[in-house]
């Protein structure tokens, strides 16, 4: 018996390990911080590269549209007590059929009977057939003067490619980002009109609004290498220089969290395989575009003072999807502005 106790023992202190281990190694990954912008509580369109909606941003200075919203005058205002229920119903049939009762009985009271009632009740079945005759023919003209709405009503005037169209950021991107997506834009000339599809009609704010170039897309690609590879080295003054304010806060404090525990995560081979662009939008002076990606990189964490391995794989890369927005102020660089778990 102390056998097996001593063997349970060891194998409880080695799952606790284990566990320790891998929170540490996926301490960077799986967060979903930042703001997008008025879309920060929207899901980015989805795209074939990251196909099932975005992890919703958990960590954002974004105010929630609850803590902004101005009540409903509606909502205060007292409900309007329901009127009694008539026993012939309430509209203009009711009020007729009350009205005939009361001719009649006034007709009785006046020693007349209800003679008087067939010949209200004749005028009122005429006044019902003159009524449904109208109505007929007011239906069939409006279903004559009615035009179906011409095709691709709803596409983008410029021709643009969605996602997943030939074209478009949903090809492999060996060679870079931007060198796969060359012929989104043809080189320096605009992208040639193309008849939108029932999806792209369709596709609402998965849209590129921006008409993004491969000069973009490279500084995506770049982007995501610079600030994975920055955060390995533990470089602060990099990662603020290439994020908002707000992600690089959120990034210093996992950093800061890795001190504490006596760790570094070092990341390094990051290498793009994919990406899509999801949307790009413009809001005043400020620019956005989502882009979901596809990468592999070599994420360990090692023992902050001998360096010892702690956790990951060092000859295996690791394979990640996830989804960045980055923002601009019109005509300047490109920033990381959120990161999202696909």
């Amino acid at each position: 018996m102390r056998g097996l106790k001593a063997v349970f023992s060891a194998l409880a202190v080695v799952c606790a390990v284990g566990l320790v281990a891998v929170d540490h190694a996926e301490a960077k990954r799986g967060m979903s911080i930042g703001s997008r912008g008025t879309r920060t509580i929207q899901a980015p369109a989805t795209t074939p590269n990251a196909p099932t909606p975005a992890a919703p941003i958990q960590r954002t200075t974004t105010p929630s549209p609850a803590s902004q919203a101005t009540p409903n005058p509606s909502a205060a205002r007292p409900a309007q007590p329901a009127g009694r229920p008539s026993m012939f119903g309430s509209g203009l049939g009711g009020s007729l059929m009350r009205g005939l009762l009361i001719g009649g009985l006034i007709g009785v009271l006046m020693g007349a009977g209800f003679g008087g009632l067939a010949g209200l009740l004749g005028l009122l079945v005429q006044g019902l057939l003159i009524a449904l005759a109208v109505f007929l023919v007011v239906r069939l003209f409006r279903s004559r003067s009615a035009t179906p709405a011409p095709a691709g009503a709803y596409g983008n005037a410029r021709g643009y490619t969605p996602a997943g169209a030939p074209g478009g950021m949903s090809g492999g991107l060996s060679g870079g980002l931007g060198g796969a997506l060359g012929g989104l834009s043809g080189g320096a000339s605009p992208p040639a009109p193309v008849a939108p599809s029932p999806a792209a009609r369709t596709a609402g704010p998965g849209r590129d609004e921006l008409g993004l170039t491969p000069v973009d897309l490279d500084a995506f690609e770049h982007l995501l290498a610079e600030i994975h590879h920055a955060f390995g080295r533990e470089d602060q003054a990099t990662l603020k220089a290439h994020t908002t304010p707000e992600v690089f806060g959120y990034l210093a404090d996992e950093l800061r969290h890795n001190a504490e525990q006596g760790v570094r995560n070092t990341v390094e081979g990051v290498r793009m395989l994919q990406g899509d662009i999801a949307e790009s939008w413009r809001e005043g002076n400020r620019d956005y575009a989502t882009v979901a990606m596809r990468y592999e990189s070599r994420d360990t964490v090692v023992d902050r003072a001998s360096g010892a391995f702690v956790s990951g794989d060092k000859t295996h890369p690791g394979e990640t999807t996830e989804v960045w927005t980055f923002t601009r102020s019109r005509g300047g660089p490109w920033s990381l502005s959120s990161i999202q778990g696909a």
